[in-house]
């Protein structure tokens, strides 16, 4: 998960926590207003009713009725007014029947869904029923009880928590969206960072971040620029150092070949031709020393064999002598003669390759030479073609073969001629690719000239 979509989950699970906060408090605060406004309706209908009482009193003579407060018709327009909605008055006129008047209980808004019903209830249960005497004067003349409809009650809390979570939930909403844009624009450093770093991944170095407004976002930038450099300094200074151990490597490849040649090989042709003396000169009398004789020459000639091949693997004055194409077609003409008819070796130059540098094309030779040693030595191909082709500044090489290798296997060797192969493209500044072929595997490298 992106920096961006765990900070917006952060933001949403506290919008939602705020929302849940609001909503608890808008039934706690509903709850305490629907009791108060039943205590308060109790109020004005005791006053209402002791008006007419006073009404009744002066108008009719109640000084000679039994009791202080006459009962008139109070259940009208002018009792209802005083009554809030939802709440239901019972008037006990002394020993008379209790009688009831309930205030728009249909009219009070929407019917609430059955679960905010039932959560409602098992958080606050039922309302305490409010009872007053109709008069301070006169306690024995009557009782007024307010209550609050349950039904009623919940219409008024779910129309208020309904109301609280549309305005709460559009300003969430326009909330999320303002915090979602800041954050964006807050973070947008931080995809010109990561594409640095993949930059970087990828052998860029001359890459740079510019200063930010933000204290840490420019602190970053200024590692991940001195991160740059240091690479770039870095990576310049091992190919230097590859590229010089490449010219001793070739240097000692040379002095090798040339000690080979002229101690080793010129031993091997004395052994050989003084075996031949004592095999002519034995052959009359001592027929068994002619026979170790001839045994000592067969031994001679094959580690003969042997060292020619040896000094051709060594040396590569052929591409200085005889020029790039030229040594790579006797580098194939020798697999060729190698690998007998186990395997065909094919050959495919484009271009002209008369105009690479030397150093470049020692390189080429010897990263041909390494593929092909690869291709015969890691599978059973009977196909293997090297190609060869000068674009524009560049130099291609791929080889194919139908040996029915794995592409994944040999990209994660350990072993020394990929590496080799590897440190050498690097640094000529080429790049390296290991994919698969229609019967095996293909080998490709794009070597610059210009490096």
């Amino acid at each position: 998960m992106n920096l961006f979509a765990h900070l917006a989950l952060r933001l949403a699970g506290v919008v939602l926590l705020c929302l849940v906060c609001a909503v608890g408090w808008v039934l706690i605060d509903a709850h305490r207003s629907i009791e108060k406004e039943a205590t308060a309706s109790a109020g004005r209908v005791a006053r209402t009713l002791e008006a007419l009482y006073w009404r009744e009193l002066l108008w009719r003579g109640g000084l000679n009725r039994e009791h202080i407060v006459p009962v008139p018709d109070w259940q009208t327009m002018t009792t209802m007014k005083v009554i809030s909605p939802g709440v239901c008055i019972t008037f006990a006129p002394g020993n008379e029947a209790p009688q009831r008047l309930c205030s728009q209980l249909e009219a009070i808004n929407t019917p609430a869904p059955a679960w905010f019903k039932h959560f409602y209830t098992q958080i606050f249960g039922g309302y305490a029923r409010i009872e007053q005497p109709l008069t301070a004067r006169q306690p024995m003349a009557g009782t007024i009880a307010a209550e609050p409809d349950a039904e009623a009650a919940v219409r008024q809390a779910w129309h208020q928590v309904e109301l609280s979570l549309t305005i709460a939930g559009l300003l969430a909403a326009g909330i999320g969206v303002l915090a979602a844009l800041l954050i964006g624009h807050s973070l947008m450093p931080a995809r010109s960072i990561v594409a640095s770093l993949k930059r970087l991944e990828h052998g860029d170095f001359s890459h740079r971040l510019p200063a930010y407004r933000t204290a840490e976002f420019n602190e970053i930038s200024r590692a991940v620029n001195d991160l740059s450099t240091r690479l770039s300094e870095t990576t310049a200074q091992r190919v230097a150092l590859t590229n010089r151990l490449f010219q001793v490597q070739e240097e000692e490849r040379r002095a090798l070949a040339r000690d080979l040649h002229d101690e080793f090989g010129q031993c091997l042709a004395a052994v050989g031709a003084l075996a031949t003396v004592i095999e002519m000169e034995s052959r009359a009398e001592r027929p068994d020393l002619a026979q170790d004789a001839r045994s000592i020459i067969e031994t001679t000639k094959r580690m003969t064999g042997t060292l020619r091949g040896a000094l051709a693997r060594l040396r590569s004055q052929e591409v200085e002598e005889l020029g790039l194409e030229a040594s790579l077609a006797q580098l194939v003409a020798g697999w060729n003669v190698q690998s007998g008819p186990q395997a065909t070796f094919h050959l495919d130059v484009k271009g002209d390759l008369t105009e690479v540098p030397r150093a470049t094309a020692q390189s080429i030779y010897r990263i041909a030479q390494e593929c092909l040693t690869n291709a015969a030595r890691h599978g059973s191909p009977q196909d293997v073609r090297l190609q060869v082709e000068r674009v524009d500044t560049a130099v291609a090489l791929s080889v194919e073969d139908d040996g029915g290798g794995s592409p994944t296997k040999l990209s994660g060797a350990s072993g020394y001629g990929l590496l080799g192969i590897r440190e050498r493209i690097d640094a000529l500044g080429g790049s390296l690719s290991i994919g698969p072929a229609p019967r095996g595997v293909r080998v490709a490298a794009v070597i610059p000239l210009a490096a």
